[in-house]
């Protein structure tokens, strides 16, 4: 059995007094493409930037692949 699955994330940026985004919460996991890309689009006009994301990840062994963006409107930092 694989412990192999997808994290899916919904973050928000406000700007800080500088002009830079920063995180307006702590990034949210959420358990399917479909409702973080609703949930992202909702949220767009309230924040500086919005993004959702997705990776495949298998936490046990701390291996995550690359971060795919699946909404992502206005300022956000660099995917790590």
């Amino acid at each position: 059995m694989s412990n192999k699955g997808k994290l899916i994330v919904l973050a928000a940026f406000v700007k800080n007094e500088d002009g830079d985004p920063v995180q307006a919460f702590d990034p949210r996991q959420v358990d399917t493409e479909e409702r973080a890309k609703r949930e992202a689009r909702m949220m767009a006009d309230q924040y500086a930037g919005v993004v959702a994301w997705s990776r495949e990840a298998n936490p046990l062994i701390g291996e995550y692949g690359p971060p795919v963006v699946l909404f992502q409107q206005g300022e956000i930092p660099e995917l790590e």
